[in-house]
């Protein structure tokens, strides 16, 4: 295991992200604080993961100027205005879908502030990747999307959708479709766009800190 982490973190090198190893949960949790300053701003993805390990409590120091979407009392605009304010932050803090042993990131989203906050906009990404995230190829991690990542997600978020009910993306069932973005039709989809991150223009902005325990999903 160790290994296929060094081989992760090299494949990631040379997508020119940072990739970093953390033993345990703690340890991820001190390689985020190490990283933030006082008075940094914050925004996040929506991320089982980030509560899991404890970046979350981390975050909600008052230290830091942390854009918390899930504030109690937010009006449906405030929200909204928070999920668009990630252009400029210090941080952006997420997981993703899937990575694969060649330093890809696949992740998908029904909203998109997430994969568009990935894309462009904050000025660091921060992931905290489970180690059952990752995949041998994209294909695989196209397939954990549709089999785990989405499924799992709709039931969290008690979302009416196909793969809530089912337990996987109904275009598995089909054999004459795309199988990428293949899904259903429902106005409640989660996998509305997909986002592929291989090599990166600007060195170093997204760093992925893999962690050697299962989180999120």
């Amino acid at each position: 295991m160790e290994q296929n982490y060094e081989k992760i973190i090299k494949a990631l090198e040379r997508n020119k992200m940072r990739g970093l190893y953390a033993e345990s949960k703690a340890q991820a949790v001190e390689m985020v604080k190490e990283m933030l300053f006082d008075g940094c701003t914050i925004t996040t993805g929506g991320s089982v993961s980030l509560e899991e390990c404890g970046v979350w409590d981390l975050i909600h120091d008052p230290r830091y100027r942390f854009a918390d979407r899930n504030r109690a009392g937010l009006t449906p605009e405030e929200k909204e205005e928070i999920l668009r304010s990630n252009v400029g932050v210090d941080f952006f803090f997420c997981s993703t879908n899937a990575i694969t042993e060649n330093g890809e990131l696949i992740n998908i989203d029904g909203f998109c502030n997430r994969i568009a906050a990935i894309s462009f906009g904050p000025k660091r990404v921060v992931m905290i990747v489970g180690k059952n995230k990752i995949v041998p190829t994209l294909e695989e991690g196209f397939l954990r999307v549709k089999k785990i990542a989405a499924p799992k997600n709709c039931v969290r978020l008690n979302l009416d959708t196909p793969c809530a009910k089912l337990g996987h993306c109904v275009s598995l069932e089909r054999t004459d479709r795309p199988l990428m973005t293949d899904g259903c039709n429902s106005d409640r989809r989660i996998c509305c766009s997909y986002l592929v991150s291989a090599q990166q223009r600007i060195v170093d902005r997204i760093t992925v800190i893999l962690v050697n325990e299962d989180l999120g999903y």
